[in-house]
């Protein structure tokens, strides 16, 4: 199985067409590349905004709203094309609203129709204020034909046990969308990226945002570089890298994956991180404080 992360630029377009074409050409680029898994980042859907124009586009609250007037749309695509292809797509992830405010929902498209979703979990600072998104739904770990999916968007997988809750349910591929506007962000969720691989004996897949979109208040910098990461045992890749691009480079980023390699990884691995999870201590052991000198 070939698994492919995009590293993906914010593009202003001018019509529908335009995006269709984008998404259609690194698609088939990915599949061309014999890609079995595609996935696209955090808030990639926020280029859409454009189509509303440079005012709306400019407008936080506004721009969640355009944007989310053309899920059905967006989701009808991502569909056809995962058909056309004979592929799985995370889908870039974008405002969807099911109350007052939106959640930050990434679609998961199958080849022969199947659709699921994934809601982030945990909000930056930026999204609870100023933009107001708030978490959605459960983690879900997804049964497919190329192994169980999960999904942790951005700073989620900053947080442990939200990868562990989804390894004991049995996920062995976990989906990292992001979008930072920094390097320190960026290397926040790479090194989350990293750990839950190691602690889950998983693989992880990372698909960040870059380049520049000055028209956009929300996407406005990214930053990141595209990348595959699994457990650093000498058995599977001893430096936990399985593939990895240049920083700020548009472009897909590849790697194989033997069937049934996360599972031999977990019995015949040189540690057993994910089996020894629970021998950690339930709870944190006393600590004293006492002034310094004290007998």
């Amino acid at each position: 199985m070939k698994l492919a992360a995009a590293a993906y630029p914010i593009d202003w377009h001018d019509s529908w067409d335009s995006y269709e074409a984008k998404l259609t050409r690194w698609v088939a680029e990915a599949a061309g590349q014999g890609a079995d898994l595609l996935v696209f980042p955090e808030y990639g859907a926020m280029e859409l905004a454009s189509l509303a124009g440079a005012e709306v586009a400019g407008d936080l609250q506004r721009s969640l709203h355009a944007v989310a007037a053309l899920n059905d749309r967006v989701s009808a695509l991502h569909a056809r094309l995962a058909g056309a292809h004979g592929v799985h797509i995370l889908a870039a992830s974008g405002p969807a609203f099911e109350g007052a405010r939106p959640v930050n929902r990434a679609c998961l498209f199958g080849p022969e129709g199947q659709q699921g979703h994934q809601d982030k979990q945990i909000m930056t600072l930026f999204e609870r204020d100023p933009w107001g998104v708030v978490p959605g739904g459960p983690l879900r770990v997804f049964d497919t034909a190329l192994g169980r999916i999960g999904v942790l968007i951005c700073y989620d997988s900053e947080f442990p046990l939200l990868g562990r809750a989804l390894v004991e349910a049995g996920a062995e591929i976990i989906l990292v969308p992001s979008c930072t506007d920094a390097l320190s962000g960026y290397s926040r969720v790479r090194v989350g990226a990293m750990a839950r691989a190691l602690e889950g004996q998983c693989i992880t897949i990372h698909a960040p945002t870059v380049g520049a979109a000055p028209w956009s208040p929300t996407v406005d910098e990214n930053h990141g570089a595209a990348a595959i990461y699994g457990p650093p045992d000498m058995a599977f890749c001893a430096t936990g890298v399985l593939a990895e691009g240049a920083m700020n480079a548009p472009g897909w980023v590849c790697a194989e994956i033997a069937p049934g390699a996360v599972s031999r990884l977990r019995e015949t691995g040189e540690v057993r991180t994910l089996r020894h999870w629970s021998e950690q201590k339930s709870r944190p052991p006393r600590v004293e404080t006492v002034p310094f000198g004290a007998k």
